[in-house]
């Protein structure tokens, strides 16, 4: 192998530093969430603790975070097979699906206060699913407005596949991807813990 094709090689094995920046913010997501995840379940040991069923709007919007990533996926897709009405439309799906898990997060949160009964302040077990329900909820707004700025551009810029475009558009879908991931996670823990 020569040295040209072995450096093109090397490069191209090699992740990008904003992709591996994104990533270790990723983890360090991870961690605060697990950090959540057990304290919860040190606390629930602790007495104390009202078991409740989770709300069902949890269960809508957890499949809401599903269809929006899917969205999103097809839109990258679309967006590299030289596609471009599809990848803005499915992006503006993407987005309304966001918008539709954060409303429904509220309507979840309001389900638990009055129907449940379990405000915030009342019980432990209730004040840590609003808390990381909630924080939560502040990284989707984040991936939210993030996808704002990707339709600007879309609709903004010529339609033109570019390696800049084309990382901007990874990155974006690699956190999206994780918002949606984490709170499976996050919904199966709430589940398997009651």
């Amino acid at each position: 192998m020569n040295v040209a094709m072995e450096d093109k090689f090397t490069r191209r094995n090699k992740i990008h530093p904003k992709k591996f920046d994104l990533m270790a913010g990723c983890a360090s997501i991870v961690m605060m969430f697990t950090a959540f995840t057990s304290a919860y379940i040190v606390r629930q040991a602790a007495g104390n603790w009202l078991e409740f069923s989770l709300p069902t709007m949890f269960t809508y919007s957890t499949v809401v975070i599903i269809l929006s990533s899917i969205a999103l996926q097809g839109s990258y897709y679309s967006f590299r097979k030289g596609n471009p009405a599809l990848y803005k439309g499915l992006l503006l799906m993407a987005l309304a699906f966001g918008f539709a898990f954060v409303v429904m997060q509220y309507m979840g949160w309001q389900e638990m206060a009055e129907v449940l009964g379990i405000s915030m302040g009342r019980n432990p077990s209730g004040d840590f699913i609003y808390v990381i329900s909630g924080v939560h909820a502040a990284h989707v707004l984040g991936g939210i407005a993030v996808l704002l700025v990707a339709i600007i551009q879309a609709f903004a810029l010529k339609y033109k596949v570019t390696e800049k475009r084309k990382l901007r558009f990874e990155m974006s879908l690699i956190y999206w991807h994780f918002v949606g991931v984490l709170w499976i996670y996050l919904i199966l823990f709430f589940t398997f813990q009651r």
